[in-house]
């Protein structure tokens, strides 16, 4: 029988008041499963930047869970970005998710700053000489929007890998076997760096799809029918609760050890999915007298 996998969670930083009330709900929902990290992300051209930091921070202080900051190439000189890690460090982050980012609304596609990393190879190469964090980076196991072939988005992986990263979470995806021949090529690539499935328990078809073809995960003819029929049903929510709970189990079946949950702060649906893998919530440690 498959052991129970390790888990992390994703979440984003709050614009608003009432996204800070949802963001710390996520979180007192989700810390009692006890994930071995948590990441905060950066928004679009690096709009939530101060956001993100002081999310992280904030996380880290009240639950003491281990918090990984995202951190981009976008918007900002070479020195500008490393300025952000050491404030990270010296706030006891230890852990950053390296993104070359995706360009600020409008902008097209990504153009370095002057001064700026040209990639996020450059950036993980720079993280990794100063020695302070464990280091996670991007991948995708369906094709990047920007990729140049087949195979493109191994090579990067690898570059990556390379260049310093610990590991890497990869882009959610909608069925076990896409993770599998992604990794699989990787391995072939000699890759041997921890691949980290990302899994989005889909809250709102409309919406994920929408996501999906922008982000480039393949969409399977038969998630729309799937979706289609639980809505006429009104079981949207029983059938994403069941399609991540399967795919979640085919995965670890076939030697998956950790999952990453985008949550989207919203956490019920990822609290249960968690449940239905054998994932209960933790008793908090008893402080020693």
């Amino acid at each position: 029988m498959p052991r129970t996998p390790a888990i992390s969670f994703e979440f984003f930083p709050p614009k608003s008041l009432e996204a800070s009330f949802r963001l710390w709900d996520t979180v007192q929902t989700l810390a009692p499963l006890d994930p071995g990290f948590v990441s905060v992300t950066y928004g679009a051209g690096g709009t939530t930047r101060g956001l993100t930091h002081e999310a992280v921070t904030t996380i880290g202080k009240t639950t003491g869970l281990n918090v990984a900051a995202h951190l981009t190439c976008v918007e900002a000189s070479a020195e500008e970005t490393l300025e952000i890690a050491r404030s990270y460090a010296k706030a006891g982050v230890r852990e950053i998710v390296a993104l070359r980012g995706d360009p600020p609304k409008g902008h097209g596609s990504f153009t370095p700053q002057p001064g700026g990393f040209a990639d996020s190879c450059e950036l993980v190469s720079a993280l990794a000489q100063t020695g302070d964090f464990k280091i996670r980076v991007g991948a995708y196991p369906d094709p990047h929007p920007e990729a140049r072939g087949p195979g493109s988005d191994v090579d990067w992986l690898k570059r990556k890998i390379d260049a310093g990263a610990h590991s890497a979470i990869t882009q959610f995806f909608f069925e076990a076997d896409t993770f599998f021949r992604f990794r699989d090529a990787c391995a072939r690539a000699g890759i041997d760096a921890p691949i980290i499935p990302g899994v989005l328990p889909i809250e709102n078809w409309k919406g994920v799809r929408k996501f999906a073809a922008s982000c480039g995960a393949r969409i399977p003819l038969w998630l729309d029918e799937a979706f289609d029929a639980a809505r006429r049903d009104g079981r949207e929510d029983l059938l994403a609760t069941a399609l991540a709970t399967e795919m979640c189990s085919e995965l670890v079946e076939g030697g998956v050890e950790d999952l990453h949950f985008y949550t989207l702060n919203k956490p019920h649906l990822t609290r249960d999915v968690c449940h239905a893998l054998g994932i209960t919530p933790q008793p908090p440690l008893e402080k020693v007298a």
